[in-house]
């Protein structure tokens, strides 16, 4: 365990009780798994018998399941929902990229939470909360960390020696870059399970968080011989039917790649089931099984409608599957409504955590529900909502569900605002779970009450704290990241484009000297390359086929700064790959 980890966990002792009620020998593990871009309905238990899930089907028939669970319809906000218990819109993390992807480090994780317990604390996979100290898994409370940096690999935060790869990917263990060998949600897997061992030999009760970035885009490199299997199926079923010929072929191989991703993941949920079997933990470990958002394709998403993105039903259920066969029942269902904030309080009551009164949440806990203790379900009111921009806007692609009825206004996630007056839509989604039937005109009253609630709600989350959507910065110069990278992931009032360009919010802990290195593609002309870092301006030369650029001894003061490279080459100029900071040597 490095020392921001012991730090991180011994700041939230003070924050946290552990139930004397409870013995260390009698609480559960915990294992969460929450896959990339899967809808609601790529499973075998959603009536979905094109792909194959035994292992998640057998998980489903022997724990409980929730008939209605919520998710943000993209992946970071979900992340962020999850890790703390709280709307993402308090956490500062409003995006996906461009820096506000970034979660506050005052938030208070799930690792954190079960780690100031006593858990041993892993993740493996997908993070995408922040790169940079102090926004890491490892400073938020996972003493073991092995994942890839940004939204996924294949994007312009991968290492660029990484080459897109998902088949033997370079990834970073507790912050340090290495080389793996295997399919990504392999390593990940493989990790899990030796965590899991090696915390189960040491007596210590674990708690493993698995968030794949599969099946997530891009569909270039996936599992070979799952993929010839799924080629060789006809998904015209479950394809719209307008799609031409040549559409539709296309459209085949992408859910052929898309399955054998998904097939894969399967697979390797019941190795890790078999090595909970093997050790004799599998009956007190609460293995949970939920997607991040809607899936990456028009396709079948049970009754609804939707894709990711969307605040649609489709875009915005995922399954809850909870095993746990020490307190719960094979074959249980709850028609209580939850969210993906409501993970956290749930697994601390199950274990026994209990959060101090000034610790807010805004979920609640299932666990009730999921025991069958309270036949009634808990009346509630939850808000989803997401879209493009540095900070949210009032009515922008939200909805609000409060019992049967759901306000909508699906104004498109892309956008950073909509044009005109919101246009609201109103349903019953549990007599209309397809959402057909809009009823803004015949329940004037009951769309008027939930869309004061909703702007009661806006009001609320963006006055959590002070500057409320400011972005985080990231951190350099300090003991705990020495080298710290800047990607096209965090900066800001840019674009991913091959010439677009941007700058990084950054907060330069300790003055000294430091190497700044600028990675580019190279060019067949020669460039400029001018570096703006606070008040110091510096340019140099690159001449045509090289890729990087490396200032030595620059002198940087601390504090607050904004940090820019531009390449310029006549009146045409971009931006970098990444920058790398580190101290001179």
């Amino acid at each position: 365990m490095n020392n921001q980890a012991v730090l991180s966990i011994l700041a939230v002792l003070t924050c946290f009780s552990f139930s004397t009620k409870t013995s260390l020998a009698e609480r559960p593990n915990v294992i969460v798994i929450m896959t990339d871009d899967q809808g609601v309905g790529d499973f075998g238990f959603a009536g979905n018998h094109l792909v194959d899930t035994p292992n998640l089907e057998a998980l489903y028939q022997g724990g409980t399941h929730l008939e209605t669970f919520y998710v943000s319809p993209v992946c970071s906000p979900t992340r962020a929902c999850l890790m703390t218990g709280r709307y993402n819109y308090r956490t500062r993390c409003i995006d996906t990229y461009l820096g506000r992807s970034m979660m506050d480090p005052s938030e208070i994780t799930m690792a954190e939470v079960l780690g100031g317990a006593g858990y041993r604390t892993g993740i493996f996979g997908k993070w995408h909360l922040g790169d940079n100290y102090p926004l890491r898994a490892v400073d938020q409370g996972f003493e073991e960390s092995l994942i890839h940096k940004g939204g996924g690999l294949a994007q312009p935060s991968e290492p660029r020696e990484n080459g897109r790869r998902y088949t033997d990917p370079i990834l970073f263990h507790n912050g340090k870059q290495i080389q793996t060998k295997g399919y990504c949600t392999d390593v990940y897997f493989d990790a899990a399970i030796d965590f899991v061992k090696k915390a189960h030999g040491a007596n210590d009760n674990f708690f493993v968080y698995i968030p794949t970035n599969a099946p997530h885009g891009p569909f270039h490199d996936v599992p070979q011989q799952l993929y010839e299997y799924y080629k060789q199926k006809n998904f015209a079923t479950i394809m719209a039917r307008q799609l031409k010929a040549g559409a539709q072929q296309a459209e085949n191989d992408k859910l052929a790649r898309i399955f054998a991703m998904v097939t894969n993941v399967d697979q390797n949920i019941g190795r890790l089931v078999q090595t909970l079997k093997d050790l004799n933990q599998l009956d007190n470990t609460i293995v949970i099984y939920l997607n991040d958002n809607g899936p990456n394709s028009a396709r079948y998403v049970n009754q609804h409608r939707g894709m990711k993105s969307n605040v649609l039903e489709g875009g915005i259920r995922s399954p809850l599957v909870v095993h746990w066969p020490a307190r719960l029942k094979a074959g249980g269902v709850s028609s209580q409504v939850g969210a993906h904030i409501d993970l956290l309080p749930t697994i601390a009551d199950a274990c026994g955590v209990k959060l101090e009164r000034g610790h807010h949440v805004d979920g609640i806990s299932l666990l009730p529900a999921l025991t069958g203790k309270k036949v009634k379900p808990v009346k509630r009111t939850l808000v989803i909502q997401s879209h493009r921009g540095n900070q949210p806007t009032l009515y922008h692609n939200f909805m609000i569900r409060q019992g049967e009825f759901k306000l909508v206004h699906p104004s498109g996630f892309g956008k950073e605002a909509f044009a005109g007056a919101p246009k609201f839509e109103l349903y019953n989604v549990v007599a209309d779970p397809g959402e057909r039937e809009n009823l803004i005109d015949r329940y004037p009253r009951i769309a008027e009450r939930l869309q004061q609630r909703y702007v009661a709600w806006f009001e609320d989350v963006s006055s959590t704290r002070k500057d409320n959507y400011a972005p985080p910065r990231i951190v350099l110069g300090s003991e705990y990241d020495p080298i710290g990278i800047l990607t096209r992931q965090d900066w800001r009032d840019g674009t991913w484009a091959a010439n677009g360009n941007g700058y990084w919010l950054v907060n330069v802990e300790s003055a000294g000297a430091y190497d700044v290195s600028i990675v580019y593609n190279a060019s067949k002309r020669d460039e400029s390359v001018r570096l703006e870092f606070g008040k110091a301006v510096l340019e140099v030369d690159s001449a045509a086929g090289a890729d990087q650029v490396v200032f030595q001894g620059v002198q940087l003061v601390p504090g607050p700064q904004k940090v820019q490279a531009t390449l310029v080459d006549g009146e045409q100029s971009r931006g970098p790959y990444q920058i790398i900071v580190s101290r001179a040597k």
